[in-house]
């Protein structure tokens, strides 16, 4: 099952903040996080991780559909790599 931003958005409401407040404090964190990637500016998030900007050259692609060849444009694309603490949280679980 996703999280969903309504989920972290109630989560948030449960801290005692009240639904409008909530949502505005989810909206501003998702706000920033997207200005600063669309800058091609690294987020990090101590404990949680780090999303980048990796620009993608151009290459040859194929239409699995189809079959037919095709190229594929230059890109950029947003990568995630969670922090060391985070890895160990989510290994140590299972």
């Amino acid at each position: 099952m996703a999280l969903t931003k309504n989920d972290i958005v109630a989560r948030v409401h449960e801290l005692g903040f009240t639904k409008k407040k909530s949502v505005e404090i989810i909206e501003s964190l998702l706000e920033i996080i997207k200005n600063n990637l669309e800058k091609s500016d690294d987020v990090l998030i101590s404990g949680f991780g780090k999303f980048c900007v990796k620009n993608k050259n151009q290459r040859r692609g194929r239409n699995p559909a189809t079959g037919s060849d095709l190229i594929l444009r230059e890109r950029k694309v947003v990568t995630f790599k969670c922090s060391g603490k985070l890895r160990d949280k989510i290994n140590a679980e299972s």
